[in-house]
């Protein structure tokens, strides 16, 4: 059979170049590809990166978040038309199928990949393809399948040094996906991740789990498994990292370079309303001094719109960032996803303002908020943007351990304040090169 994979064009936000759609290649994707590559015929194609193509497979796959689910659509009606059926799958797919539009899609796909597209594939080859596929929750680690790395165009991705060592998350905050109860957590057999990390060939390594430290116990683990391996690496952790006993001294002997965390909000109120348990407020200056102190740099994601915020909470934010000389930030406008407890809390109070699904990419305002204005809420979001990457405060944000102050330049710079330019020297060397760029400069930190 030959099959094809779809990945709909990414929507960007207001602070997003191509550096953003060409940053890594769709892993879910190539993970099918691994999966059935050796019985069939199976192409990927990323419309991020290259147009897509209709011709005549014999099943369409479609990679859906929320956002793209209309573009998805599109995407699917010209194979259906001819006959040929479209099976969508994802994140959105998994945790609000409900909320899809009957006469889309041909097949829902809903859990992972492992334990659904075996199945999709023997019932279309006997000529019975049912409408939607469930994993089982029994799918466990032992499960997981690697990604046909070595058939992913490197030329066309900034990294592909990148990998899952686990499923899921094990906190259900009411905004995120995870919230949803079909969410498991899962973490992979640690030989497996190893023999992945050799595979990949390469002494700088991006895990893009939801959560590095969801099972404490086996990232130990873990962690002494990879030192052996001399590679550098980057993570994104709950903030509970600086209170487990030894695993910041073990991730800096490991070789961890910087850690993605989710701190929502300086707001303990804030915090708090999204059951975000993790999170304790009063330990995250504590926290950040005894992640630098390990030379780790830090990019914090932060969430406005939150009800106990008010037009304050950007000005009172953006001087903390600085005062914590947090290295780089990540900002969203609160998005009740369908499927997750937030969403389900302001449908229930009236407060959703928008169903245009586009929208949903935590760069606009789809619902009304308590504490501000939506135009507040928008405008501040993009403030603090424009103020984190001012010269002033990448300066004043400057790391004091001077073997970070390379990279630390380098992304504030070249990735978020001139991320347009540095887009199109990547097209003019191509994404790659510029990406061993950076890569090397990482490594001789």
């Amino acid at each position: 059979m030959y099959i094809k994979l779809i990945q709909p064009r990414m929507l960007m936000r207001p602070m997003d170049t191509g550096l953003k759609v060409r940053m890594s290649p769709p892993l879910g994707l190539y993970t099918i590809v691994n999966m059935l590559r050796d019985e069939h015929t199976v192409v990927v194609q990323n419309e991020n990166v290259e147009p897509v193509t209709y011709d005549s497979p014999d099943i369409v796959g479609i990679m859906v978040s929320l956002d793209v689910l209309p573009r998805a659509a599109e995407i699917a009606r010209p194979f259906r038309e001819r006959g040929i059926p479209v099976v969508a799958g994802g994140v959105h797919i998994t945790t609000a199928s409900q909320t899809v539009p009957e006469g889309l899609f041909d097949v829902l796909c809903i859990g992972a990949a492992e334990g659904t597209w075996p199945d999709i594939i023997r019932d279309m080859q006997q000529g019975r393809l049912q409408p939607v596929y469930r994993c089982s929750p029994m799918l466990s680690g032992r499960d997981i399948v690697s990604p046909a790395y070595d058939l992913i165009p490197a030329d066309k991705y900034l990294y592909t040094n990148i990998m899952h060592t686990s499923r899921g998350c094990p906190f259900k905050c009411d905004f995120c996906y995870n919230s949803f109860g079909g969410h498991h957590y899962i973490h992979r057999e640690i030989a497996d991740v190893v023999a992945e990390i050799r595979a990949i060939g390469r002494r700088h390594i991006m895990f893009i789990d939801d959560n590095f430290i969801g099972d404490p116990a086996w990232t130990h683990q873990l962690l002494e498994a990879i030192k052996p391996l001399r590679i550098k690496w980057n993570a994104a952790v709950s903030i509970n990292v600086a209170t487990i006993p030894g695993m910041l001294d073990q991730m800096a002997e490991s070789g961890c370079q910087g850690l993605f965390i989710g701190f929502e909000s300086i707001n303990a109120a804030s915090v708090g309303s999204v059951h975000k348990v993790q999170n304790d407020r009063t330990h995250y200056e504590e926290a950040i001094r005894e992640i630098h102190r390990r030379g780790i740099m830090i990019n914090a994601s932060f969430v406005f719109g939150l009800d106990e915020d008010t037009p304050q909470v950007f000005r009172q934010t953006l001087d903390w960032i600085v005062a914590q000389r947090i290295e780089t930030v990540t900002s969203h406008i609160l998005t009740p996803y369908p499927g997750t407890k937030l969403y389900e809390r302001l449908e229930a109070e009236g407060r959703i303002t928008s169903t245009d699904l586009s929208r949903y990419n935590t760069a606009h305002v789809v619902f009304r908020p308590k504490g501000m204005t939506a135009e507040q809420l928008r405008d501040g979001y993009l403030w603090i943007y424009r103020e984190l990457y001012s010269w002033k405060n990448i300066w004043r944000r400057m790391p004091r351990n001077p073997r970070q102050r390379l990279a630390y330049l380098t992304f504030n710079i070249f990735y978020r304040k001139y991320g347009h330019l540095t887009d199109r020297l990547c097209r003019l060397f191509t994404y790659r090169r510029i990406g061993l760029i950076a890569e090397r400069l990482a490594r001789y930190l």
